[in-house]
């Protein structure tokens, strides 16, 4: 694993001068958006398996989950012939490839803490294509990818609670847990004085309080791990976050 991390690094540090911005740097924005997000939901629910073993429906999940990766990675290779960007590319499909491996049988806390690994690398790898491509963002563009964003920070949340509850409390997971915190409140209070029209208001009070539900289940995690209401919770607070995401999209 510490040869593949510098082996990224490596591709990382290559550096590149900004693209125009075109149509096509939109599409790989948005495919890198996804498999930041996706990065987080696959393993979530491999945690989530692995605390919940009786859920099949969670076997599912994943394998969705690998699908919608390969197409967001898909979706870049054939949008650019940039060396170092189809290099990582590579890499992304090499930590696709051994994570189909792992959740083969039965999920343990060895192949957690692996998944852990390969989530964290799928993430660096996409945030380096993106910041290949650059686009200048209307304000409501801007709007809908936080949106996409507050989807993302919901899976990396979740992600590190599931770690800390099945037993992978280190502190690193534990800072990195209260980090996505942080950043999710500062991107809810970007929708909340955000000037929507008044039919939007009824939703961005129930997003308010879809979250207010869902950091309680973080803030007692030491008292009770309750990863179904955790999980339930942060699918209604994406469900409604998606209503954000699909008004800024009809508005482009």
């Amino acid at each position: 694993m510490k040869k593949l991390t510098l082996m990224l690094l490596i591709l990382i540090g290559t550096g590149h001068p900004l693209s125009a911005a075109t149509r096509t740097d939109v599409n790989i924005l948005e495919a890198t958006e996804s498999i930041r997000f996706l990065s987080q939901e696959i393993t979530k629910n491999y945690l989530y398996l692995f605390a919940n073993p009786g859920k099949d429906v969670i076997k599912k999940q994943i394998h969705a989950g690998l699908n919608e990766l390969v197409q967001s990675i898909r979706t870049i290779s054939i949008s650019t012939d940039d060396e170092d960007t189809q290099a990582i590319l590579e890499f992304l499909i090499y930590s696709k490839d051994q994570i189909e491996e792992l959740i083969q049988g039965k999920p343990d806390k060895e192949k957690a803490a692996l998944m852990l690994d390969y989530s964290e690398t799928l993430l660096e790898g996409a945030n380096s294509i993106a910041k290949t491509y650059s686009y200048n963002f209307s304000e409501s563009e801007k709007m809908l990818m936080i949106g996409k964003r507050i989807e993302y920070l919901l899976e990396r949340s979740s992600k590190y609670y599931m770690a800390l509850g099945i037993g992978l409390g280190t502190e690193i997971n534990r800072k990195q847990m209260n980090n996505a915190l942080g950043k999710l409140e500062k991107n809810l209070q970007t929708i909340e004085h955000y000037n929507y029209p008044s039919r939007m208001q009824k939703d961005r009070i129930l997003l308010r309080k879809s979250w207010e539900v869902t950091k309680s289940f973080f803030d007692r995690r030491k008292e009770m791990f309750v990863s179904n209401l955790e999980v339930l919770s942060s699918r209604e607070m994406e469900s409604i976050t998606r209503k954000f995401i699909l008004y800024h999209r009809k508005a482009q």
